[in-house]
């Protein structure tokens, strides 16, 4: 038996490469992130400065769900590998368990007889003994794929546990988030807003650029000055959302138009934060641009952000970089979806958009010029 193991162990194993990542490592690290995420939301509800921990909750959260994602996708991904080269020399494999079951059925001193006698018998034993280590190190390593498989498979049928309290844990931390800014009274608080202004300066203009300019215009008194200068920041202020730039400035969408801004691809229900240290100077709906946040990094120095389902904050608050000012739109996918993808890695989980302008002394710039955008 040993025998017919091993040569059917050569057979199905060949000389294919070793795969040089370990999914089942990844998925597993992964989940430990959402059980941290679990951890950190539970300590989040009585910490000093909830804002603040329940923000650093929901990207723990965020980051775990992309990591299951992403392990599942190789962990998928490397099953199909080791179920085919299994699969395809399925053929060969029947046809030497046909062969090798003849040879087993025949009585054990005409196995040791040789055409060639004695001296033959001999050589075909010192052959055998030199090629067994071989075939030893073949059996074993289709052992270490067929547990490799048996545990790929386990870990994603246990996915759907995981995945289902990582999912709930975002929504409850993401709901706690939206309260606790709610309730934050200790931001200073550079200008007020009047609503009145506000209102008829959005019922009187038609662009982007004709509200940000008539910011000055919609508030009460005077705006404080700022002292702020992010100019050593250039090139390496973060996004604003963890995502990938689907345009960049001025670039043709598929209708022909080009935008003074650049388009960013976000998972759903992403968080979106202020990438430094700024003055809130809009928040709310704005033409047909759904939500809009317009951040004062420094004066003179506009970031617009536009797309978002939910905003955060309220306008003359100073906020600290990082501080959340809303949520992506969408529907964050159900298990089932999210298992469905585990064998795409085309960023199609990236459903929704955030368009971000900058606009320096009243004049649109090339964002890449200050995010960082690799």
């Amino acid at each position: 038996m040993m025998l017919r193991a091993a040569i059917v162990v050569f057979c199905l194993v060949g000389h294919g490469a070793v795969a040089t990542e370990d999914p089942a490592s990844a998925a597993r690290a992964a989940s430990t992130q959402l059980e941290t995420a679990t951890v950190q939301l539970q300590n989040a509800e009585s910490a000093r400065d909830r804002v603040k921990a329940l923000t650093e909750t929901v990207r723990a959260y965020e980051a775990g769900l992309a990591a299951m994602r992403d392990g599942l996708r190789r962990v998928a991904r490397r099953e199909a590998q080791l179920v085919a080269q299994l699969q395809a020399r399925e053929d060969e494999v029947a046809d030497l368990l046909g062969v090798l079951q003849t040879i087993e059925t025949s009585a054990p001193p005409v196995l040791l007889l040789h055409p060639s006698g004695p001296l033959g018998a001999a050589r075909s034993a010192m052959m055998l003994a030199e090629v067994t280590p071989g075939l030893q190190a073949r059996v074993e390593a289709l052992k270490r794929d067929l547990e490799e498989v048996q545990t790929l498979r386990l870990l994603q049928q246990n996915a759907a546990g995981t995945l289902q309290g990582g999912l709930a844990g975002v929504q409850q931390a993401r709901a706690s988030l939206s309260t606790a800014i709610a309730d934050r009274s200790d931001l200073p608080i550079r200008f007020t807003q009047d609503p009145v202004r506000t209102s008829i300066l959005i019922s009187s203009t038609e662009t982007l650029q004709g509200f940000a300019s008539g910011l000055a215009n919609i508030v009460e008194g005077e705006i404080a000055e700022t002292t702020a200068d992010i100019s050593t920041q250039k090139g390496e202020v973060p996004l604003p959302v963890q995502g990938l730039v689907l345009r960049a400035f001025e670039a043709q969408d598929a209708a022909g138009i080009s935008r003074p801004g650049m388009l960013i691809a976000a998972r759903p229900r992403a968080l979106v934060s202020s990438p430094t240290a700024a003055t809130i100077r809009y928040r709310g709906p704005l033409l047909d641009l759904g939500n809009v946040v317009i951040l004062e990094p420094q004066s003179d120095m506009l970031f617009v952000l536009s797309g978002l389902a939910e905003v955060f904050g309220e306008a003359g608050q100073v906020i600290p970089k990082g501080t959340p000012v809303g949520l992506m739109g969408g529907v964050t996918p159900e298990i089932g979806a999210i298992l469905s993808l585990s064998g795409d890695g085309a960023g199609t989980d990236r459903t929704e958009t955030l368009y971000i302008e900058v606009r320096l002394h009243d004049t649109p710039v090339d964002p890449e010029i200050w995010f960082r955008t690799e």
